[in-house]
């Protein structure tokens, strides 16, 4: 790497054992960051991914859809890394369902994870970033919290959610040195996008001007900017990385 962005700062990544996640941990530890990155189940492949990273990285079991466990977490990473420069909220579910036939359970768990989850986190994270008068968050949105989708109601609402949410931090703690932004991606191929049958793939690539699915490592190359200082007078902004999805 002929270029370290982010050599020097500590990241915490929520959700970063596998898909998208586990793309910006692998690019933040490639760009010289610290990172701590969370996961909720799958144990020994998050150690074995953190062990295999070296050292200066470390994996937390942790579900961010609780507020107590957010508190612990973070006061588990400055113990254990000292601060935190970054935070990226991108752990997410989905539950999707036409709208007369989602449940309340359906609707409250992509609420809690998705977007409660980014409160959780930025709430305990603002304390130390606020003391170092300087951080950067990024909250990970999707381009159907912009435009919506059929038979993602729940979905499509946690992450306008978090656009709004976004948004208003920016201008509560720009002053402060804190940026925060939000990532849409559009169709990026991870493991529910392989299972798709070709018909439907053909369907979603219809609909994008560069006619190719998104890959985690090009959203991971966005986060690693909006992180860097390269990006130090970017805050309250949307940036949607799609293809021309949304365009």
């Amino acid at each position: 790497m002929s270029k370290q962005l982010l050599k020097g700062k500590v990241a915490l990544i929520t959700g970063g054992s596998r898909g998208i996640g586990a793309a910006i941990v692998k690019a933040y530890v490639a760009h010289g960051a610290k990172v701590a990155f969370t996961y909720r189940s799958s144990a020994e492949k998050a150690n074995a991914m953190a062990t295999e990273l070296g050292d200066g990285v470390k994996a937390y079991a942790s579900d961010a859809a609780s507020f107590s466990a957010a508190e612990a977490l973070v006061n588990e990473v400055v113990k254990d890394f000292g601060s935190i420069d970054i935070l990226i909220n991108n752990a997410g579910i989905t539950k999707d369902t036409l709208m007369l036939r989602m449940s309340e359970q359906q609707w409250d768990e992509v609420i809690e994870t998705n977007l409660k989850s980014v409160f959780n986190m930025t709430k305990q994270i603002l304390r130390p970033m606020l003391k170092a008068r300087s951080g950067s968050i990024i909250n990970m949105s999707s381009v159907v919290g912009v435009f919506g989708n059929a038979g993602q109601a729940n979905y499509a609402a946690s992450k306008a959610g978090i656009i709004g949410f976004s948004k208003s931090i920016a201008k509560e703690v720009g002053s402060r040195g804190i940026r925060c932004n939000a990532v849409a991606p559009g169709f990026i191929e991870t493991d529910m996008t392989d299972e798709l049958d070709e018909k439907t793939r053909e369907a979603f690539l219809s609909g994008i001007p560069m006619k190719r699915l998104g890959k985690a490592e090009e959203v991971a190359d966005l986060c690693v900017f909006l992180g860097s200082d390269m990006s130090k007078y970017i805050t309250g902004q949307v940036l949607s990385i799609c293809g021309g999805l949304n365009t």
